[in-house]
């Protein structure tokens, strides 16, 4: 490959799904629910809070030059108002091993999960989100910012409209999602409902977790959160590049399924665009495609390759998530999360080669693409379908914590290598 010196190669994680002991956090107080909708609790996940100089050592040596990485809310601002010092020098460690050990940290301010009290205040539905968003991300950046160089304001910001549509149909076998959620627990969803209303002390119709069901307008707010977000980063670390990332598939059609397709990337992708060209780069997040045809999305062929997610196996689709937003962005683009849960090491290194001759061929024909950030780091925690699905670079091992770099790790650290 010819990937341009500077360009960015490395790994991902979410601070709930490997870091462990989140208990200020609404996803962890969900856990413990008698009827959660997790299929496990998270624990001390991958006890990534306590090694994670282990972990980014572990990148360094196999010649990953980046990390994409989140702070918590929840560890940051435990009550509204009150900052953690402790928590702030623990994440600036966290920060300075990366750059001690040569490795660019991308960060994300919020990944999914938040603080219990913004839920008892309204969650993601209030019209005092987006202002409370915006100051924790003030704080951390006048804390941390001269550490960071890239930061993304919101995970998949996206992501609560397109699981609106697939609980809808999460009966159907095309009902599935980019992410972990169990669809099984919507059979007794009105009674978890009563046991979240019950431990966030509101009532049921008030609970608004960040990846609630949503409609295109309430989905606003959490674009307004990114928009107010980034004027406060700049007024406090003008030096950082600021953007957010979105879950895209690539959507592709059949005859007679044009308009279906159409109307399917203007909801994932199209309409967030005036959110978005002011930004200093774009996160874009892909694991597959979606086929349309006359009647909607199909299910994925029986006789097609599938993941652990119930996906297509299918990294050809990065490259054309890639070409299709750089012909509507002008800004440039981080993969931020590409990867694929299997068991199977070896597609996952036909994985990230099909993916990176992808990007090679875009970079090859002036697209400006800045780096690729596999999803994931560590084998960890799957959200709702909890330690199953095996997304990592790098085994853990649940019951000692041991690391075990997969070939795959050493594959994409090689091809790292060569470009440094």
């Amino acid at each position: 490959m010819r990937l341009p010196k500077e360009f960015l190669i490395g790994a991902s994680t979410a601070a709930h799904q490997v870091e462990g002991n989140n208990i200020h956090s609404d996803y962890w107080m969900m856990e413990q629910l008698e009827g959660t909708s997790f299929k496990e609790r998270s624990g001390i996940a991958v006890d990534h809070y306590n090694r994670f100089k282990q972990d980014i050592q572990f990148m360094a040596e196999l010649g990953l030059n980046a990390y994409r990485f989140s702070i918590e809310w929840a560890r940051i601002e435990p009550e509204e108002g009150r900052f953690d010092e402790k928590e702030v020098a623990h994440y600036h460690n966290v920060l300075q091993a990366c750059h001690d050990n040569g490795i660019t940290p991308i960060v994300t301010l919020h990944h999914f999960t938040s603080p219990q009290w913004l839920i008892t205040a309204g969650g993601w539905r209030s019209s005092e989100t987006p202002a409370r968003f915006a100051k924790y991300c003030e704080f951390i950046m006048s804390e941390l910012g001269e550490l960071i160089p890239y930061v993304c304001t919101i995970n998949e910001a996206n992501m609560p409209l397109a699981l609106t549509k697939i609980m809808k149909k999460y009966q159907a076998s095309s009902g599935v999602a980019q992410i972990g959620i169990n669809t099984e627990v919507q059979r007794n969803r009105e009674k978890y409902k009563a046991q979240m209303a019950e431990a966030f002390r509101i009532s049921a119709d008030e609970v608004h977790v960040f990846l609630s069901p949503m409609t295109s307008a309430d989905i606003g707010l959490i674009f307004q959160a990114h928009t107010e977000a980034r004027q406060a980063i700049r007024r406090v670390s003008p030096s950082t590049k600021v953007g957010i990332t979105l879950s895209l598939y690539d959507i592709q059609a059949l005859p007679g399924g044009e308009a279906l397709a159409e109307e399917a990337m203007h909801e994932e992708f199209l309409q967030f665009l005036p959110y978005l060209t002011e930004d200093d780069f774009f996160g874009l997040q892909n694991y597959t495609r979606m086929i349309y045809g006359p009647d909607g999305p199909l299910a994925v062929p029986e006789s097609a390759e599938k993941t652990q997610m119930g996906n297509e196996y299918y990294p050809q689709a990065l490259e054309a998530v890639i070409r299709y937003a750089s012909k509507h962005l002008s800004i440039p683009i981080i993969v931020t999360e590409n990867g694929v849960a299997t068991d199977q090491d070896e597609r996952r290194i036909a994985f990230i080669d099909t993916a990176l001759h992808g990007i090679q061929a875009c970079l090859d024909e002036g697209i400006q693409v800045l780096g690729y950030m596999h999803w994931s780091l560590l084998d960890n925690f799957e959200w709702q379908l909890g330690y199953s699905k095996r997304f990592g670079l790098i085994e853990v091992n649940w019951e000692t914590q041991e690391r075990i770099p997969k070939p795959s790790a050493y594959h994409l650290g090689s091809i790292a290598k060569q470009i440094q």
